[in-house]
């Protein structure tokens, strides 16, 4: 749909500085710019580093897009010097700070709208960034926000923020979400801290980038329609009909080069990890990764660790490198435990190239923290979920892949984390419910077998949906239509 119109737009993508949320903006960059759009990507130097590879095989394989750098002001707000990523907070009580030091952006973003060739024709920004919503009107362009998380996990948190059924029950206390197509049962332990009544220390925060939720132009959503429809529907009817689902943007990465560039430099090397991948049987090797903002305490990790051992089969475990990383590594050392598994176990200090290990033959189960992301990721490899929530949604989208779905196994955690509070909780997982999970999710009997099959067709589902004459191509399609619309209707009153 490369029309000459087309190719005259212009979509400015603005994420926030957080993987979770800039590395499917990139994605969707891509698909953009496959439609003909010039796309420019919003970004900081630090953060630069992660994706300039990435963006220059596009630019190579004949995609318009483009990098805007922005000095990120850290220390200005209060931050550590080169904190541009929310996945480099050392602390929770910092949250705050990195907010306002995107909230300065503006000023910059502003004084440099003029140069962008051809004029920005949008700005499609992380919900998290309100500021762009009084920029887009300054310059009279749609600001249409970019929602990372799933419509189950929004239709959950709607039908609780309106009925309340969950107030006045004490932690672990089950209720019945109201009106919702499927039976889900929840307690207040596992709510996202926007429900939770003892989250209150960035209560004014959440509030302020919520107001901004509710007046964009149009919202884009990285779904496919055939994996949660009657949630779509749901998530239309409470937000408009200015909707578009066009994921999972993670299938625009077709090539190994491409995923093994995706995010960040992998802390692997690629060919030793796929040569170890060849090695191992098909659908047998349990990948596990709890995603890039995880701060679990060593004893937890410990737990997972032994776990992933007990269970007998092969699996890579990928540990976040930080400071808590220290007494794991610390453990792994002592207890010889890299040494006594060399020969089923793969451990990946640091960034791991995710995408690329799903799609490997080898893999028959992944073990998430069911971020979207990962959900999404793990969805459209079609492989078996082993769901271990942590904290935000996260519990929500466990029981999209558990019990509406029914592609996963559950670890059995009963209460989330706040971020940057591990410490101050108990054991959310014993090695024990990992073995079991890790157990269901590899069994060969009719249950596990109707699992994988489940997981294969929405796989089948995913990587359909963002091909032409795919749901989610359509949806980009009637995204840069609308766009198209508003420009012209824009110029029209100019003259």
């Amino acid at each position: 749909m490369a029309s000459q119109l087309n190719n005259q737009l212009h979509f400015v993508l603005i994420p926030l500085m957080s993987p979770g949320h800039q590395i499917p903006m990139i994605d969707m960059a891509k698909l953009l710019a496959i439609h003909g759009i010039v796309v420019t990507i919003v970004t900081t130097p630090q953060n630069a580093i992660n994706f300039t590879s990435t963006i220059q095989l596009s630019v190579q394989s004949g995609l318009k897009i483009q990098l805007l750098q922005l000095q990120f002001p850290a220390t200005e707000s209060g931050l550590p010097a080169g904190c541009e990523n929310m996945d480099k907070l050392p602390s929770r009580s910092l949250i705050r700070n990195f907010f306002i030091a995107a909230s300065m952006l503006q000023q910059q973003f502003e004084r440099v709208f003029h140069t962008l060739k051809p004029r920005p024709s949008c700005i499609i920004s992380g919900k998290n960034l309100p500021w762009t919503v009084e920029t887009a009107r300054k310059f009279k362009i749609p600001r249409i926000f970019f929602d990372a998380m799933g419509c189950f996990s929004f239709s959950c948190s709607n039908k609780l923020e309106t009925s309340r059924v969950h107030e006045n029950l004490s932690k672990f206390e089950t209720f019945i979400v109201p009106d919702l197509p499927h039976r889900i049962e929840l307690s207040q332990a596992k709510l996202p801290e926007s429900l939770s009544p003892d989250s209150k220390d960035l209560s004014d925060v959440r509030d302020s980038l919520r107001a901004a939720e509710t007046i964009p132009d149009g919202i884009v959503v990285n779904t496919f329609e055939e994996l949660e429809k009657e949630y779509v529907t749901e998530y239309i009817k409470v937000k408009g009909n200015n909707v578009w689902c066009v994921g999972p943007v993670s299938a625009s990465n077709k090539l190994n080069l491409d995923r093994a560039e995706r995010g960040k430099k992998a802390s692997i090397d690629e060919t030793h990890l796929l040569k170890w991948l060849d090695m191992q049987e098909p659908e047998s090797v349990i990948y596990a990764c709890l995603g890039s903002i995880c701060g679990l305490t060593s004893l937890q990790l410990v737990e997972l660790g032994l776990g992933l051992e007990a269970s007998n089969q092969p699996f890579i475990w990928v540990i976040r490198e930080s400071e808590k990383s220290e007494g794991i590594n610390k453990w792994i050392v002592d207890e010889c435990f890299e040494e006594r598994n060399k020969e089923k176990g793969l451990i990946i200090r640091g960034w791991s190239p995710q995408v690329l290990i799903l799609s490997h033959k080898s893999i028959g189960g992944f073990l998430t923290h069911c971020g979207w992301n990962s959900t999404l990721e793990g969805v459209t490899a079609g492989v078996p979920i082993v769901a271990c929530p942590l904290f935000a949604e996260q519990f929500l989208n466990e029981k999209l892949v558990v019990e509406v779905l029914r592609i996963g196994v559950s670890v059995g955690v009963e209460a989330a984390v706040a971020w940057g509070l591990e410490d101050e909780v108990g054991l959310l997982m014993k090695r024990e419910q990992v073995k079991k999970a890790i157990e269901m999710v590899m069994d060969e009997g009719e249950e596990g077998e109707e699992r994988r099959k489940r997981a294969k067709e929405f796989s089948c589902m995913a990587e359909r949906a963002i091909e032409e004459g795919g749901s989610s191509y359509h949806n980009m399609e009637m995204l840069i239509q609308y766009v198209s619309s508003r420009v012209e209707s824009t110029e029209l009153l100019d003259y």
